[in-house]
């Protein structure tokens, strides 16, 4: 199996099962609910872990939480609530919120505020090594002192100054290991510098490495996150001779009007509206159809595509099984073989009428619910009811009222003589 990897702009192999693959993703900072944008690192490394269980692989899938941040204090003190409180609500937000795609859980959850120790002793070692340094209180990695810096992102020398402005620091690409305790933050943790916060790179890196060792196969996160944060990581911890990931893995973003989706832009539609607007099998399907590695257009127009897609899908196993040809499963182990391109096994999917096939297919993405007969709600079945007495006493203007309403609810009644079918519409 080949994916991309950001580091070396090519497509390298995994080591043949069983592995193992250790996966590490970058997970949501917590401090309100998570926007669909964020959902897509989760499911990816969900589907990612699932598919390589099932070649053969040992597979253990770390995704973080971030809770312990410069937006977790700005938010509680704008609320007027304390900075610990705010993150365990907003962590218990998205772990409801993550629960309600279907998908089971990561392997380790860990969180950057069960992690003090560890990232205590990893700013300790950088500097024992002179390749980091206290200033005020701070303490701030020596960039100088890795000549790789800028090579996973590419950023230039104006992007690396402007990461944190700070007269403390020796040279201005240097980045923040520890933060001293600043009046409006609520909380803060003993060090030997002082009271203060791991800096958020740090934190991910020391997460990391506790969970899977200074080595492993496969990291994570949305494209946005290749510079600063995951630059960082590499920077901090190849300085320390730690080989760190093997492969990066930087999906892309999620847009809204051609434009990035954002807390800080403001354009935001949050998971939790669109599971209960459009429900976890369309959005689900919806992540299907784009490429990991490329920006998706997300609105109601292509919501309600996913959602078509989804009845056809039901429809098919409404429908006597039909076998497929030789190689059809092989054919769909190759799309995802070569970079994890579901919208090549998507395509691939929607050729087939095999029932036995398809359920083991759909079930790699959580979508296996699509080959059981949906429940109806018991309301509707009663109208349904309702018009079919309609009918027998040739009252069709109520008949047809009660299709209306019935539809109107987003199911189709289909007559079979005098009985009926409810079917949720496409």
């Amino acid at each position: 199996m080949r994916l991309y990897d950001s580091l070396t702009r090519t497509k390298q192999e995994l080591p043949p099962p069983p592995g193992p693959i250790r996966m590490y993703v970058c997970g949501s900072t917590v401090y309100d609910r998570i926007h669909v944008g964020n959902s897509r690192p989760f499911v990816l490394g969900m589907w990612l872990s699932r598919w390589l269980r099932g070649r053969g692989y040992d597979v253990t899938f770390v995704h973080n939480i971030t809770d312990v941040d410069d937006k977790v204090y700005a938010e509680a003190a704008r609320q007027g609530v304390g900075s610990r409180e705010l993150a365990e609500r907003a962590a218990q937000w998205f772990h409801e919120d993550t629960s309600d795609l279907g998908l089971g859980r990561p392997d380790v959850e860990p969180r950057a505020s069960e992690t003090i120790p560890e990232i205590i002793a990893f700013i300790e070692e950088l500097l024992a090594r002179d390749l980091a340094y206290v200033a005020g209180g701070d303490v701030y990695f020596r960039v100088a002192r890795f000549p790789e810096y800028g090579r996973l992102s590419g950023a230039q020398l104006d992007e690396m100054v402007a990461q944190e402005p700070s007269e403390l620091k020796e040279d201005q690409r240097d980045f923040a290991l520890w933060k001293a305790q600043k009046p409006h933050e609520d909380a803060a943790w003993p060090s030997p510098w002082g009271p203060g916060r791991p800096g958020w790179h740090i934190e991910c890196s020391a997460m990391a490495e506790k969970h899977l060792g200074t080595e492993f196969e496969l990291h994570g996160g949305g494209n946005d996150l290749r510079f600063p944060h995951h630059e960082n990581e590499l920077a901090q911890s190849r300085s320390l001779g730690h080989p760190y990931a093997r492969i990066w893995l930087h999906n892309g973003m999620l847009e809204l009007a051609e434009e990035k989706m954002s807390k800080s832009l403001g354009n935001v539609v949050s998971l939790r509206s669109v599971l209960d607007t459009w429900g976890r099998e369309t959005l689900l399907l919806f992540h299907l159809t784009g490429h990991w590695r490329k920006p998706v257009d997300f609105d109601d127009e292509v919501m309600t595509a996913a959602q078509a897609r989804v009845a056809g899908f039901r429809e098919v196993f409404r429908n006597p099984s039909r076998p497929a040809g030789d190689g059809a499963w092989e054919r769909f182990a190759a799309a995802l073989a070569d970079d994890f391109n579901t919208p090549e096994a998507l395509a691939v999917m929607h050729e087939w009428r095999d029932h036995e096939l398809l359920r083991r297919a759909l079930a790699v993405f959580g979508l296996e619910s699509l080959a059981e007969e949906e429940q109806v709600p018991p309301e509707l079945v009663a109208l349904a009811e309702e018009r079919r007495r309609a009918r027998a006493e040739r009252r069709f203007g109520d008949a047809d009222r009660l299709r209306g309403e019935i539809e109107a609810a987003g199911w189709e009644v289909r007559d079979a003589g005098d009985d009926f079918r409810l079917v949720r519409r496409g």
